[in-house]
């Protein structure tokens, strides 16, 4: 599974109508609204690296209200469970 966090600015009065409609695209699991300089960061979920392009290229920028994005892939997953397994020395 290849995850894109994508860093959305959306016209400021649409901001709940463009997350509502990126949440309802194919390959966005989660929409959140932020603080700060961006307006949204959407997390999109893929099995390859041409279906980002579908989701992110075809379809979240031509969402009404976009304004612009900045698409970061990551390439490796931190969890609080993985750093508990990591750091346990097996007594339970």
């Amino acid at each position: 599974m290849i995850t894109a966090i994508v860093f959305v600015q959306a016209e400021t009065a649409r901001i709940p109508e463009v997350a509502a409609a990126i949440a309802a695209l194919d390959g966005v699991s989660e929409v959140y609204s932020v603080t700060g300089q961006i307006d949204l960061i959407a997390l999109v979920r893929v099995r390859t690296h041409d279906e980002i392009a579908t989701v992110v290229a075809d379809r979240l920028n031509k969402v009404p209200g976009v304004v612009d994005t900045e698409t970061h892939i990551a390439y490796r997953a931190y969890s609080r469970h993985d750093l508990e397994a990591a750091f346990s020395i097996g007594l339970d």
